[in-house]
């Protein structure tokens, strides 16, 4: 019994360390993604187009997000690796693979939810 109390302790203080670098702002954002890609990212990676990864402006980096494109209700993870977008409106740049599998090029109405690190 003591056993089942201390593990649920234990997944309480994870559960409450994970939220306390989370700000409500950051557990759901909408509004307007973008497609990027080329040259060195702002956490020092090669950006490749190929990844599912993504420029968000204040998430720490290796954070896990879904972005869902409200168009069309389609869903991707992606890592956080870059800082961006800098355009007023904008949310969220993404890999060109991640835009593909969300199913737009360009411009896209999304929403973004924090998963957690990665």
């Amino acid at each position: 019994m003591a056993k089942n109390y201390r593990r649920l302790y234990a997944v309480n203080l994870i559960t409450l360390s994970v939220l306390a670098f989370l700000t409500p702002a950051d557990a759901g954002q909408s509004g307007i993604a973008s497609v990027y890609s080329g040259g060195r990212t702002a956490n020092g990676e090669q950006a490749h187009p190929s990844r599912l990864t993504a420029a968000h402006r204040s998430l720490p980096f290796g954070t896990l997000v879904r972005v869902t494109n409200r168009r069309n209700q389609r869903s991707v993870i992606v890592r956080i690796n870059d800082r961006g977008p800098f355009i007023r409106g904008r949310i969220i740049d993404l890999t060109p693979a991640a835009a593909r599998q969300l199913g737009f090029s360009g411009l896209a109405p999304v929403t973004v939810a924090v998963l957690g690190r990665g």
